[in-house]
Order: structure tokens, then sequence, then C-alpha cells
């Protein structure tokens, strides 16, 4: 991958997230002529990966609802996560800063002329890359008036199925764009993802399209229209990816230009662990799973003190004097060396192991063709590279129900349980989506903490935005029992 020296980015992020009156002198605020795209597109994806990999936002947020975190003792960090307090203020960040950030920087950029086509197809992929995610997260969202800053500060409140095909729509369209595109206008290093890589664009594309169509097929009467999308991305031809999927302007070990996974649950630039870090450890459940399927993965996602594997049960704020000592830091385990890397290590946003379990679960429902079994044997085996965990073959091959394919009785159930496994501290949110629709992994608890049956289905809508867009806001469905349209 192709990659800009930090200090280019630091500007750009400068010059666009400071300065919107800079932004705003021109003429049409949707099509910009003051700022180079070159100096855009970076900026926009360094917000997508934050967006996941930061502190307190999605990947976060996925992986205290689906279990797999919990805290060391000494720490009070993530009481309101255990609390499942969703509030209009709980995890507000993701929907505000979705929107003012990496959207907001997206939609300049397709604005430009047809000079820039091919940015204005990255834009258009990224664009439904997020719309995806606030859907997962809040249903209906501003979307087809969003955007639109001072012509239209109160934007409508769209369907969410509406905008899910419409997402598809989009990505059609972008794919159409590359393949029109003058090929001297593409961008190269600016472009921190894939390096200009205009195909590798497309077979993303693919992918997120791979991604709408699965998540709806739970849902009765809509096999007809996957089908038809799924045979549609098979003739377009370009495939899916072939790797994980990582944002890289060229991390630096000095403050603020590290990985955000790294800065936030890493090392400090002086090399002390950041109180993340030492907060932030496996739950007493993903031990045990692990441990009982003789996962070598575990050692990975899950540093291994010297006392050997140990996690904390969600929600266990008062903790007993006899076994106090047990649960501080040293001796539980924290994040492991698969997921803390380095300081330059790739920011993920899309892992290769997810698509390769989207396409199992797609061929398995038979909605494309294709062998179940070896798309789901490629996720766990992306997952196990990916972490650079050695052991596949023998991990694959136990007979054990939800591992080895043929040994597995519910095969959606082992595919849906080995994505858990692969997106855990990575991408988690998918797997906690995956929960709302399947119910697997089947058997997981909740926080000690709950003061419900289980967990959250969706995030509420922000004070912020009901402030001020209050009468287009939708009423608030409960978090505990509004599923999104694809749950339903």
């Amino acid at each position: 991958m192709k990659v800009l020296k930090y200090f280019t980015l630091l500007i750009a992020v400068v010059l666009l997230a400071s300065c919107d009156d800079f932004l705003d002198v021109n003429d049409d605020p949707n099509n910009p002529t003051s700022v180079a795209p070159s100096l855009i597109l970076p900026v926009a994806q360094n917000y997508t990966a934050r967006m996941i990999q930061d502190d307190r936002r999605v990947n976060c947020l996925g992986n205290l609802m689906m279990y797999n975190w919990s805290q060391s003792d000494g720490f009070s960090w993530y009481s309101d996560e255990f609390k499942y307090l969703v509030t209009s203020s709980f995890y507000r960040n993701i929907f505000s800063e979705s929107y003012t950030n990496a959207l907001k920087q997206y939609h300049q950029l397709e604005g430009l002329g047809a000079e820039y086509d091919n940015y204005k197809a990255i834009a258009k992929i990224m664009k439904a890359y997020h719309f995806q995610l606030l859907v997962d997260l809040y249903g209906d969202v501003p979307y087809t008036e969003a955007l639109l800053r001072k012509e239209n500060a109160t934007p409508k409140y769209d369907d969410a199925q509406t905008i899910y095909e419409d997402l598809i729509v989009q990505l059609s369209a972008a794919i159409e764009l590359i393949d029109n595109a003058e090929a001297t206008k593409g961008p190269s290093s600016d472009d921190i993802v894939f390096g200009g890589d205009m195909t590798e664009w497309k077979k993303f594309a693919n992918t997120i399209k791979m991604r709408i169509l699965v998540r709806q097929s739970s849902m009765s009467g809509r096999d007809a229209y996957i089908k038809e999308q799924i045979s549609a991305i098979v003739a377009e031809g370009s495939g899916f990816i072939t790797g994980d999927v990582g944002v890289n302007p060229g991390y630096l070990q000095e403050e603020n230009k590290q990985n955000p996974i790294w800065q936030a649950y890493g090392k400090e630039v002086s090399g002390s662990w950041t109180m993340n870090n030492q907060a932030t450890c496996a739950s007493d459940y993903i031990i045990t799973y692990l441990t009982d399927t003789r996962d070598p993965r575990i050692d990975f996602i899950y540093e291994k003190p010297a006392s050997g594997h140990l996690g904390v049960p969600q929600g266990l704020l008062d903790y007993d004097t006899p076994v106090q000592d047990a649960y501080v830091p040293d001796k539980v385990s924290n994040l492991g060396t698969g997921i803390l890397k380095n300081y330059n290590q790739d920011a993920i946003i899309f892992t290769l192991a997810e698509s390769n379990f989207n396409q199992a679960e797609a061929a398995f429902k038979g909605l494309m063709t294709g062998d179940a079994k070896t798309l789901y044997e490629n996720g766990v085996r992306a997952s196990f590279d990916y972490l650079g965990a050695t052991g596949y073959t023998g991990y694959i091959a136990q007979i054990k129900n939800l591992v080895k394919w043929e040994s597995s009785s519910n095969k959606l159930q082992a595919i849906i349980t080995q994505k858990w496994i692969a997106v855990n501290s990575i991408t988690a949110e998918q797997s906690w989506f995956d929960y709302s629709r399947t119910g697997y992994p089947a058997g997981l608890p909740i926080s000690l903490q709950a003061s419900k049956s289980d967990r959250p289905v969706r995030l509420y809508y922000t004070s912020e935005e009901i402030s001020s867009n209050g009468a287009n806001v939708p009423a608030q469905p409960d978090a505990f029992t509004g599923k999104i349209f694809w749950a339903k």
C-alpha cells in the first residue's frame, strides 16, 4: 500500500477539519474548487479509520456489546456500557462525527467535476460504507437531504430499507465511474487505503454490497432481490477483496500520529501502556470459549499473563476482597499482539475474514454459487493470518461443533460464531449486528449490571440532533426491542 508522509495528512486535517469558512468560499458548497482532492481524500479516510478504531467508537462499542471486553480491577471504565445505559448521549460521537467529519469530506469529493471520476467513485463507495453503518446503528437516518450544509441544515430522515437499496445503486454507479474514468485524473499515494488501485476499489464496492445483501438475508421476501443483486456482482467480474482493508497514512511514533487503536489501547509515545490498555481486558466468557475450543488465536487476541489467561465477568464492579487482587491488570488478559501490533499498523475497516464469512452465508443459503465450506474455512484462515497465529490446520480439523464444518450441526451458527471470533477487537460491531438478526453466537451472557434480559439492538438519536433537528427526528425506538429492519 502506498502511503503519504504523515505531516502532509496533518496539514490537510488542519485545513479541512478546522477551517469551515475556508471551504465555504465556493459558490457551490457541493462542488469544491479551492481544495485539491488529493488533500481531501486522505483526511476523509483518516476520519473513517478513527470512527472504527478510536477510543469509544464503533469497534469499542461492538466489543462491549458482544461480551468480548471487560475491565480490570481498579478501574471504572465501562460502567455505562455494563449497565447498557443507552441514552441520547451514549456514544453520541458516532452519529455526529460520521456526518461532520468523514461523510462531509467524501461528499465534497463526490461533487467534483467529471475529470475526477475516480475520486468521485471512491467517495460514493465510502459514503455507502458509512451510511450502512449508520443505518445498522440507528435505523432511519438523514440520507437524501443530508450533507447539504447551509442549503438544508435540518434534513429529513429516510427509511432505513430504502437507504439500503439505494446504497446498492450508488455502489454500482461507483464501479461504472471507475470503468469510464480518465486514468490521468485518478488518485495515487493520496489514497491511503489502496494507493490509487481502482481495481481494488471495485472489489471493495462489491464486498460492501455483499455485506448489505447478506444482512438482509434473514428477512422474508428478500431472496429474489438478493439473488438478483449478487448475480450482478458476479457478472461485473471484479470479485471481492483479497486482503484486509486498512487505512495507513504513514503512522509515526509521535503524539496524535500513531495508529488509532494503538494510540488508544497500546502504548503512549513514551513507551508506557495507556490507561485504556490497563483497564481493558478479556471477558471470562471469551477466554473460556477460546480455551474450550482449543483455539490458538486466544494468545494473539488477548495477552497471556504469566499465571495464565484470565477474563473478568462484565459488570463485576464491586470486587470481593478475597478475589480482588486476581483481577489487577498484570493478572488478566489484556489485548494481545495480534490486535496491538505496532504504532504503524494499518487501521482495519473491513476484514478479509468477514468478507469470506459473508460469502459463506450467502452460499449456504443458496443465494449465490460457491462452496460454503471452502468460504467458511477461508474465513477462519484469514483470521489466523491477520492475527499472525499458527495452528490453523489443527484447529479447523477438530471434531468440534462450530469449529469443523462437517461437525457443525447448524452451519449458519458456525459461520456467525466464527465471524464473531474473527472480528473480535477489530471490527466487533459487525458481530453485534449479526447477533441482533440471528441470535448467534448462542448462549452469550449479559453484563452483571444489565437491567434487561438481553443486550441493546440499536443506539438512540443524539441529544444534539434532537435539539437542532427535532422536527425531523423520529420517535426514539426502544433500544432493546426496536430492532433495525433487517432483524425484524
